[in-house]
């Protein structure tokens, strides 16, 4: 009988052992379940940063033309027309390297049995020097009283290019407006924001800052801009 006795004091040990680890399993797998269901809550909010920034570089195309019937003649005006031009900006007080050549054209056609020529040039100003550039624009019209006639797409672009230097900021900025949703959303709905799951960042655009529209030859572009980024955040909720 003795060995009986064993046989059910180890049968005993067994049930109290396999019941332990059920006990422990069944707890550590509901609180796996807990736990993913935590992962699980997640709230996705957008953060906007906007800046308002000052043109560092502006680039005005230039382009005019001469025409007539004899080429000779048709050339010496475009030459003409080009030393008014560089006259025009040196005395406005731009360096010469600020004034380049980006091209020409000569296109040749019958006006009633008459061959007629003309002579096309481009000519690009390249500054960063803004108020001066904007004074040469206010101006502009002192060049067709000098007899230069601009071309349409005669027109100053400002451009910001220094957008590398604000990104990081303005991505903080963006980040710090998003968990500030997230948070209302959280306090509305009696949860805490946690980390951030995922995030995407936006694209950067840059606009004119009052709404002024870019464009040709008598547009209003302007040298006041306007950043603006959006970004995605997905937070935890706790």
């Amino acid at each position: 009988m003795g060995w009986l006795q064993d046989v059910n004091k180890v049968a005993l040990a067994g049930a109290v052992v396999l019941s332990g680890g059920l006990i422990v399993g069944g707890y550590l797998l509901g609180d796996g379940l807990r736990r993913a269901h935590a992962a699980e809550r997640s709230v996705t909010v957008r953060g906007l940063a906007e800046r308002n920034v000052t043109a560092d570089l502006a680039t005005w195309t230039v382009a005019y033309s001469a025409n007539g019937t004899d080429l000779p003649s048709v050339r010496a005006e475009i030459e003409a027309n080009t030393t008014a031009l560089r006259d025009y900006f040196r005395n406005l007080g731009f360096p010469a390297d600020a004034l380049s050549a980006t091209g020409a054209g000569v296109n040749q056609y019958m006006n009633n049995g008459v061959n007629t020529i003309t002579i096309t040039q481009r000519m690009q100003l390249r500054t960063s020097d803004i108020p001066r550039a904007q004074r040469a624009v206010a101006s502009q019209f002192d060049l067709v009283r000098r007899g230069v006639t601009l071309q349409e797409g005669s027109g100053m672009t400002y451009s910001f290019t220094k957008l590398n230097d604000i990104k990081p900021e303005m991505v903080a900025a963006a980040t710090k407006d998003a968990r500030s949703a997230a948070e209302q959303f959280a306090k509305d709905s009696g949860t805490a924001v946690g980390g951030i799951k995922s995030a995407t960042q936006g694209y950067f655009s840059i606009e004119p800052r009052d709404g002024e529209q870019s464009g040709g030859y008598g547009a209003a572009d302007t040298p006041y801009k306007k950043v603006r980024v959006v970004t995605t955040v997905d937070f935890y909720l706790d």
